[in-house]
């Protein structure tokens, strides 16, 4: 399937009945997971359901698709690439160092590592093994990606300082290196013959090898025609072989100027023995099984550097363009730079085009004419892989416009990698490698990646006694990548699912994320609504470290400071309670609400709180001013409530109660009311032991 088009088998509707679905008040719809880019398609009302539409409602089929297949084992390259990705992203994301000598060496070494991890993948995937599953991809497909990402450096990441270079070597190196002519096989057949030349593949496979510059086999079977029966041809071979033997090649040059003097003087040599040739008569020409002269004429003529004679015994001998303009850079032109290549590209292209409905002899075409947006194309279709990698690569480079685009608001090397990362989310165990790929893609990536950071599964299925530490591993990975991608927030809220809430504090303060910082602190205070005075103690105790960081810190609000100063001494008090020390615990509780440190909706719960220490019974733990204070907030409460402002006041209380509304919260603020008379009473009699 494609992002456009998906097969469901069974299909939900019959092909041509979709209006009748309609008709019925049906719909087909479809919901994306947030756990990966899996689909879930199924039924739905076109509105309100209906007694019309029953039948289709009785039993519903849900579907279950994903944009892409989940990479396979066969896909090592997945991870092996990864690493060298970070590498990339972490080496150009400084503009300063961007296309600096460093920064050029550094992106060439790691082109070259993606290469050899398309060659390791090639060579493990060619290997006759018993797999567990089938594979994805097959060992042509990556021979494809090898021979494709290997051409991607030699024309667009050479050598720092031979960017200028001539580029012919290099083309036919590749050539030979992935597109192996002419087959040893044949070889092997003509050196077993007592007279090759007899052979119809003598001279075709005489002509590729010199084209290929494969001088070993080249000068051996020139050296078998000097047993040929022409003594005419046993002399012109004879003025051959030095030629070939000593055919200038750029690599043994130190300079390029004595390479093309050295070139001048050996052309001149050529074209003496093309005047030797011409002097054999006609009738001398031929053996008893070719025109031998015809074809060392072509050997000849490439020599010379004649283009036409070059293209035309290419095309005779099954050759296509690729070896046409490698060839051209040693025979032609040999000074052929990398910026002149399209030019001859488009001549070739006249008379051997490239093959359309081959993606890899496609993709080859647009990179030999330097169309990069032609080539991020196809390499799309080929493999997404190979297109996120190279437009990662070509942006740096110089080679993709760096502006968004209107529509997408993404930049073309940030549409590639993004789709890549798209592919990989279709695995949630990769999650890791997807959130580089897509926090290195701007604004879109970051929102992105901050979504799969926030929906991995914290609660593994895993024994408990493993669980604490495989949880931990988890966080601080998912810390360490925010960390080095400046979303602090993220791992802030990590942090806080974790119930790790000193940390996610931390993490709030460091990314200037204040309002997450008041959502953690409500998320601490929730505890005790959720889990009670125990649980929330414990959890509280530990966020006392980040008051002092808070207090520290100039850049936070006072309201920032004065809900965490609660919270951390709120948990006192019930660690006090806790441990009995009911004097230092009311004390505390009546400071709380005198200075106005809790916040108005925790007043009543703070009231609740007091019964416990109204109701003590060995001594009096508040003063009479400490009563009247409980007395004023109470009076407060139920006036403002009265007054249709409940929700200011009574909404933390009524969902400790667990169930009700304001009318069974005031119910319990009454018993407090009770409690304070009754207090008073003790206080003023003086019955009991005075507060302490």
């Amino acid at each position: 399937m494609d992002a456009l088009h998906i097969d469901l088998v069974p299909p939900l509707v019959e092909a041509g009945k979709f209006n009748e679905l309609v008709q019925s008040g049906h719909i087909i719809s479809a919901s994306l997971s947030p756990h990966n880019n899996s689909l879930a398609i199924h039924m739905a009302p076109l509105g309100e359901p209906s007694s019309e539409n029953s039948r289709l409602e009785q039993e519903e089929t849900v579907y279950f698709a994903s944009h892409d297949d989940i990479p396979s084992s066969d896909r090592r390259l997945i991870l092996s690439s990864f690493s060298t990705f970070s590498a990339i992203w972490s080496t150009m994301r400084s503009r300063e160092s961007l296309m600096s000598r460093e920064a050029l060496e550094i992106l060439r070494k790691l082109s070259i590592d993606y290469v050899n991890f398309i060659k390791e993948s090639w060579i493990h995937l060619s290997q006759p093994l018993s797999r567990p599953e089938p594979i994805q991809f097959s060992a042509e497909h990556y021979r494809s990606l090898y021979a494709t990402f290997s051409l991607f450096v030699v024309l667009f990441v050479p050598e720092f300082g031979y960017e200028d270079a001539p580029v012919g070597e290099e083309l036919m190196e590749w050539l030979n290196i992935h597109f192996i002519e002419p087959s040893t096989e044949e070889g092997d057949h003509l050196s077993s013959l007592d007279s090759p030349w007899e052979d119809g593949a003598f001279w075709p496979y005489l002509t590729r090898s010199i084209i290929r510059g494969l001088s070993k086999a080249s000068l051996f079977f020139l050296d078998t025609l000097l047993q040929h029966p022409s003594e005419d041809l046993q002399d012109l071979v004879k003025l051959l072989i030095p030629l070939v033997e000593t055919h200038p090649r750029l690599p043994q040059f130190t300079a390029e100027r004595d390479f093309a003097q050295a070139s001048r003087r050996w052309k001149d040599k050529v074209k003496a023995l093309r005047v030797e040739m011409d002097r054999i008569p006609e009738d001398s020409r031929f053996d008893d099984y070719d025109n031998w002269w015809d074809s060392l004429s072509d050997i000849v003529g490439i020599l010379e550097g004649r283009g036409e004679v070059l293209q035309r015994v290419c095309e005779e001998l099954g050759a296509d363009w690729k070896e046409v303009c490698a060839a051209w850079g040693i025979f032609v032109d040999s000074r052929l730079r990398r910026q002149d290549l399209p030019d001859v590209v488009t001549d070739v292209f006249e008379k051997m085009p490239p093959d359309p409905t081959n993606l890899e002899d496609t993709i080859h075409s647009s990179l030999f004419s330097g169309n990069s947006d032609q080539v991020l194309k196809y390499a799309s279709d080929f493999d997404i892989w190979l297109s996120a990698h190279l437009a990662d690569i070509m942006e740096p480079l110089g080679l993709l416009d760096t502006e968004a685009d209107p529509e997408s608001e993404l930049s073309r090397r940030n549409q590639y990698v993004l789709s890549y990362a798209d592919y990989l989310h279709s695995d949630p165990t990769l999650w890791r490698i997807t959130v580089t790929y897509l926090y290195s893609c701007g604004k879109a990536g970051e929102e992105q990646g901050d979504e799969v950071l926030l929906r991995i599964p914290l609660q593994l299925d895993i024994p408990d006694s493993d669980e604490p530490s495989a949880l931990a591993e988890i966080i601080k990975i998912i810390s360490t990548i925010c960390r080095e991608h400046g979303r602090e927030s993220i791992a802030s809220i990590t942090y806080a699912r974790a119930k790790e809430y000193g940390k996610a504090i931390s993490y709030s303060l460091s990314a200037e994320d204040w309002p997450g910082l008041g959502r953690i602190i409500d998320t601490v205070l929730q505890e005790y609504v959720q889990y009670g005075p125990a649980v929330f103690a414990d959890h509280a105790s530990k966020i006392g470290p980040s008051l002092d960081q808070l207090h520290s810190d100039s850049r936070t609000g006072g309201i920032f400071t004065q809900r965490l100063t609660f919270a951390v001494r709120y948990s006192h008090i019930h660690k006090l309670r806790l441990q009995q020390d009911y004097s230092a615990a009311a004390s505390d509780l009546i400071t709380l609400l005198r200075d106005e440190i809790a916040p108005r909706s925790w007043w009543p719960v703070l009231l609740c709180d007091s019964l416990e220490f109204l109701q003590y019974g060995p001594k009096l733990l508040f003063s009479s001013a400490d009563v009247l204070q409980l007395l004023q907030k109470l009076e407060e409460i139920v006036i403002r409530s009265s007054q249709g402002s409940g929700e200011d006041y009574l909404p933390i209380l009524v969902e400790t109660g667990k169930g009700g509304g304001e009318k069974e919260a005031l119910e319990k603020l009454r018993t407090v009311r009770l409690a304070i008379a009754r207090y008073l009473a003790r206080y003023t009699v003086g019955s009991e032991t005075h507060f302490t």
